[in-house]
């Protein structure tokens, strides 16, 4: 796949508002492409959500960049429109874009619940944490329709089961009935993402996340109801949002946040393309910057797989970051990310009583 293009060669790209791309490449495994007119105004298509029929909910991370090892989706494609999101590439294992397609024809797992206590009911099950949104975000909007990310959490309360949730969404404040029965026995963190304080870009970048403002008011809804909170400031964007790091610490540790984490951008596959589009239509002044900083911390590439670089990157800018984010972390008090959950409390679902005198 080409570098994409910035500047005066850069070609004029469509917007639909709310939406954070209104790019529909194909997907890596289609044989097939119709173009479509690019003369045609672009189409303002409605959130479509479809019956995922999964079979297991839980997915085993081998990862030794995160600090988890089962997450839990309750759906797929997200909502939110974030235009840099890593995970917009998985949508093409369905047959579909990670462009549009990804934020507008969602994947909705309705038997999630039913599969969650299914998985951690089995004898073998030994409870570990579980992090919800290890792809995509399980409150984003279709969720305050759902509720299936309430049913799940029905489940971990239930059971008393170790809990991760990562979300850039107000929403998770109306499950804090369930959240302080976790945390009741030291059994839950939220994580929330801020990207930005800037209300604008954060609009731009994110359509249909909430605010940063409302993100801060989260934590501090969530932190007053004892409910143990870290920010996570991520994705950092070189030459973007970089220089947000202190701020964003600052004000999260102002309301409650007693642990934080930062992941630098990802551009996997096609979303190098999308992203790059984003640029030049909202930042094309900055563009042939944030670009750069990115190749400079990849090796002269947009993106990075290998673990232990796709999220810090490598060289002296990355080793910039890194110290950057440490020093206003241990100034607000926010230097530990780990959050130790209490697995002893976990309580096994008793098997269902069968009828005396038959099925």
């Amino acid at each position: 796949m080409g570098e994409p293009t910035t500047g005066d060669d850069a070609p004029q790209h469509a917007f639909i508002r709310g939406r954070g791309t209104a790019e529909n490449p194909a997907d890596r495994f289609t044989e097939l492409l119709v173009e479509r007119d690019p003369e045609a105004p672009p189409d303002a298509p409605p959130t479509v959500v479809y019956v995922d029929h999964s079979r297991t909910l839980l997915s085993k991370n081998d990862s030794p960049d995160l600090p988890f090892e089962w997450s839990a989706n309750p759906y797929r494609g997200c909502e939110h429109g974030c235009v840099y999101c890593y995970a917009r590439p998985t949508h093409e294992y369905l047959g579909l874009s990670a462009g549009l397609d990804f934020e507008t024809k969602l994947f909705a797992k309705q038997d999630a619940p039913k599969l969650l206590r299914a998985e951690l009911s089995k004898p073998k099950w030994e409870p570990k944490v579980v992090a919800f949104s290890g792809v995509t975000d399980c409150y984003q909007p279709v969720e305050r329709t759902l509720k299936i990310m309430r049913g799940c959490l029905e489940v971990m309360a239930e059971l008393r089961h170790p809990t991760g949730i990562v979300t850039k969404s107000a929403l998770v404040t109306r499950d804090i009935d369930l959240l302080q029965e976790l945390a009741r026995h030291r059994a839950v963190m939220v994580c929330i993402t801020v990207t930005t304080l800037d209300d604008e870009l954060a609009a731009a970048l994110e359509p249909r996340a909430a605010r940063p403002m409302k993100r801060l008011e989260t934590i501090e809804t969530l932190t007053r109801a004892g409910v143990p909170v870290a920010v996570m400031v991520a994705p950092v964007i070189p030459g973007l949002t970089d220089h947000e790091i202190p701020a964003i610490l600052a004000a999260a540790a102002a309301r409650g946040a007693t642990r934080s984490g930062w992941q630098l951008l990802r551009l996997p596959y096609g979303v190098k393309d999308l992203f790059a589009a984003w640029l030049a239509r909202w930042r094309p002044d900055r563009a042939e910057k944030v670009l750069h900083r990115i190749r400079e911390l990849h090796d002269g590439k947009l993106n990075e797989a290998q673990f232990g670089k796709r999220m810090r990157g490598e060289g002296p800018f990355a080793e910039q970051l890194d110290r950057l984010f440490k020093v206003f972390a241990k100034k607000h008090g926010l230097l530990q990310r780990r959050y130790d959950l209490d697995a002893s409390s976990f309580r096994r679902p008793a098997p269902a009583q069968g009828n005396l005198f038959g099925a």
